[in-house]
């Protein structure tokens, strides 16, 4: 592999990071804050997709598309939690894993009834078309360069919103001890509302993002939700600082793995065998790394401290 290519595979490591970091720092709040599974947390990034694709296409403006995509997106996430989710927060862990897969399927096949199944593509807006010269001989697109800038800016804000503000010392304390700030005379049901649907409309901003990028289709939040999973486990549990690191290492392991992988085997094995070991085992190398880190480190890198 080339310098140049190498460089190319881990700025897109990086960006889908970023896309990770979205959909995860919205789940891990969630799982964090109110102790509840949420496997519809992908559908929340496909709806904000969609709704973005639609919005854009409406307007004629993907400005326009996104900006009105975002309070449609926490709009979602407030129905879906005051008609579902809310009434499964004092269940358990199985009751919410089966329910919340349920929702999976119905929107799935809401976005098919609603759009199609056959992949929606949405256009670069014209603003951001185009590459910029990284390396002599190599551009690389400005949108994906948006994309990286827009969730590093995110990520500060959220880290801001989080450390520094009462809202966020609220959230921070439920995720430490739900039922203390609940006795100490704070409505814990509006908080859960609050952080359900910030952490919706943060996944449907990430489906935004990723529109003109990968195609719109029904299920392309699935494979999402699984590495936003490993992400929040790896970064630590309820824990923004974490969640944004994992979820870098997490999109460099796994783009560069799926690029270097078929190389690597070919040291050992012919080419055709060498690249279906290569694309098997880049498949696996994100949960064997989440594997060895909790090793080491089973609450993950950054867990939230109790007391």
């Amino acid at each position: 592999m080339t310098a140049q290519l190498l460089l190319v595979q881990v700025l897109n490591g990086l960006q889908l990071g970023i896309l990770l970091f979205l959909v995860a720092a919205g789940l891990t709040l969630v799982f964090g804050v109110m102790d509840f599974i949420n496997l519809a947390h992908g559908v929340q990034y496909m709806l904000g997709a969609y709704l973005g694709a639609w919005l854009a296409a409406a307007a004629g403006s993907f400005w326009w598309g996104l900006l009105l995509a975002l309070p449609a997106a926490l709009a979602a996430g407030l129905v879906l939690e005051v008609l579902v989710f809310r009434h499964l927060y004092a269940r358990d862990h199985l009751s919410q894993v089966l329910a919340t897969f349920g929702v999976i399927l119905f929107l799935n096949e809401g976005v098919k009834l609603l759009w199609g199944a056959s992949p929606l593509q949405v256009p670069i807006p014209p603003l951001l078309a185009g590459g910029i010269e990284i390396m002599p001989g190599l551009q690389y697109p400005i949108y994906r360069i948006a994309v990286l800038a827009a969730g590093i800016a995110t990520a500060g804000g959220l880290w801001f919103l989080v450390d520094r503000t009462r809202a966020g010392m609220l959230v921070r304390a439920g995720a430490t001890n739900a039922a203390m700030v609940s006795a100490l005379g704070v409505d814990i049901g509006r908080l859960f509302t609050m952080v359900f649907a910030f952490g919706a409309m943060l996944a449907g901003f990430a489906g935004v993002l990723a529109g003109p990028i990968f195609s719109v289709e029904p299920g392309m939040g699935d494979n999402v939700l699984i590495l936003a999973f490993v992400v929040i486990v790896i970064g630590g549990i309820g824990s923004i600082r974490g969640a944004f690191l994992a979820a870098l290492l997490v999109g460099l392991i796994d783009t560069l793995g799926k690029s270097l992988m078929p190389d690597v085997m070919r040291l050992f094995l012919d080419a055709s065998p060498a690249r279906q070991t290569g694309a098997a085992l880049a498949s696996m190398l994100v949960y064997i790394a989440m594997a060895a880190i909790l090793a080491f480190r089973p609450a993950g890198l950054f867990p939230v401290r109790a007391g």
